[in-house]
């Protein structure tokens, strides 16, 4: 493509289109690396014709990846992911909070400002900022809210003592319906045998969950009495 626009000008002035699919299908060979590719082998085989293969990690990994907590509505659940960061940054754990939008980044920052916890917000406005957020991110009881698409990049250093806190604690307010994104923000913590933990946070009222038939879960919960801000932990819904 470059080489028409070269010899051709006008060309630049047409635009174009055309799928990744087909665009890479243009290459004689194709490779990659990624951290999350195992879950889409599948995906990977069908449309590129590209094995996966996966390289065992340098050193064990460390981090705990607690089962979703599941509450029934939006309110209750950020209501609990505050407490969550509250309770981080008192005993200095840094912790890393990811969504999946620059409008839940910026009510979580609200409802911290309300709190008085101070945190950096990452969600793809601040471009030319966000390497040095992100490197910050490791450091005794700092907050940092991210979107997904934010923050990629750059390695988070854990600062001294932060190890024996626990490491850095990622923190999800949503499940995503790709898992690869999930498991990208759970991966930013754990690096290289680093301790660490991760905490997904959801609610039935998540658009993912009304597409697993969270109305059955939320009649369930009804019909054992359940309470105000009270949670549903169970590993079968996390895996599901």
């Amino acid at each position: 493509c470059e080489k028409l626009v070269v010899f051709c000008p006008k060309l630049a002035d047409f635009k174009a289109t055309i799928t990744i699919q087909n665009y890479f299908r243009m290459y004689d060979k194709l490779s990659g690396m990624t951290g999350t590719a195992e879950t889409e082998a599948e995906e990977f085989g069908t449309i590129y014709n590209l094995d996966v293969i996966v390289i065992p990690t340098h050193r064990a990994l460390a981090r705990k990846d607690n089962n979703d907590l599941i509450y029934k509505t939006k309110r209750e659940k950020y209501n609990a992911v505050v407490e969550e960061i509250e309770s981080c940054h008192q005993k200095g754990q840094p912790s890393l909070v990811g969504t999946i939008s620059v409008e839940a980044s910026e009510l979580l920052s609200r409802m911290l400002k309300r709190k008085g916890v101070p945190h950096n917000v990452l969600n793809a406005k601040q471009h030319k900022s966000e390497a040095d957020i992100v490197a910050r991110a490791g450091q005794k009881g700092a907050v940092t809210i991210a979107t997904n698409m934010a923050g990629r990049g750059t390695d988070i250093k854990l600062g001294d003592g932060m190890k024996e806190l626990g490491g850095l604690h990622i923190i999800g307010t949503e499940r995503h319906e790709s898992r690869r994104i999930d498991l990208q923000l759970r991966g930013r913590s754990g690096r290289q045998g680093d301790p660490g933990s991760s905490q997904f946070f959801v609610s039935l009222e998540d658009n993912l969950m009304r597409l697993f038939g969270s109305e059955r879960i939320a009649s369930l919960m009804d019909r054992m009495g359940h309470k105000e801000g009270e949670v549903i932990q169970h590993g079968m819904v996390s895996k599901s």
